[in-house]
């Protein structure tokens, strides 16, 4: 495929059979941007997992120290005492019947949905539609909790989901290429320990097989995966 002329100058920053350290890829992130508006930094992941097995379904949330600098959008479904909870601790929007309806006429003004368990029934209703967007709550994530307000909270000031998806692949945001190196590589380090603290007791194989890092419109930076775990073992 040809690429575009501001494409093929970021390709030409990237030396490309280098495998980089976590601090150097960072450095030359903040050198690929190429965007008038604050990209996002992704990490993808490639794991020696089998998804099918319940055990090696990797999925879990972490709190990045600097947060995503992305403004959650979060949806709630609590009632009395949670309601107020959940409303108090920031979020959105408060479901209701109407919110139901809105949602299966193909409204999805929202980026993250948190629900009391008691509310599982009514949300059970949209679950279909819910669920191919990643948007379905799941106690393992966090989003089906009684303590809802500290969920709200939480979500709000920087935790993020991951999780596996068929392929054995993983994405999520990282953080913005505005952020400071310090924060970035902190963010990145937060991550990767997380996910190396819940490999699997049956994987017998690689864990990791690859890391990258890249951002919205920028091409993939391929990390050194065993200098990657000795940097955050550190």
């Amino acid at each position: 495929m040809k690429k575009g002329k501001r494409l093929k100058g970021l390709y030409e920053k990237i030396e490309a059979d280098k495998l980089y350290e976590i601090p150097e890829a960072v450095k030359l992130l903040k050198d690929l941007k190429s965007s008038k508006f604050d990209e996002t930094v992704e990490i993808a992941m490639k794991l020696g997992v089998d998804p099918k097995q319940a055990d090696q379904n990797i999925r879990g949330t972490v709190g990045l120290p600097a947060g995503t600098g992305k403004t959650v959008r979060i949806l709630a479904f609590a009632k009395g005492e949670k309601e107020a909870e959940a409303k108090d601790a920031g979020a959105d929007i408060i479901a209701d019947d109407e919110t139901v309806k809105k949602i299966q006429g193909g409204w999805f003004d929202f980026d993250l949905v948190i629900a009391t368990p008691d509310m599982m029934g009514t949300v059970g209703r949209i679950g279909k539609l819910l669920g191919p967007k990643g948007l379905m709550p799941n106690p393992k994530s966090g989003t089906v909790t009684m303590d809802i307000g500290k969920a709200v909270k939480e979500f709000k000031s920087g935790r993020i989901e991951y999780r596996v998806n068929k392929f054995a692949d993983m994405n999520v945001r990282i953080g913005k290429v505005s952020f400071n190196e310090e924060d970035l590589i902190s963010n990145i380090t937060t991550f990767l320990q997380t996910v190396l603290r819940v490999r699997p007791a049956s994987l017998k194989g690689t864990y990791i097989e690859s890391i990258t890092l890249s951002l919205t419109q920028s091409p993939g930076v391929k990390l050194d995966v065993i200098k990657a775990r000795n940097f955050v073992a550190a």
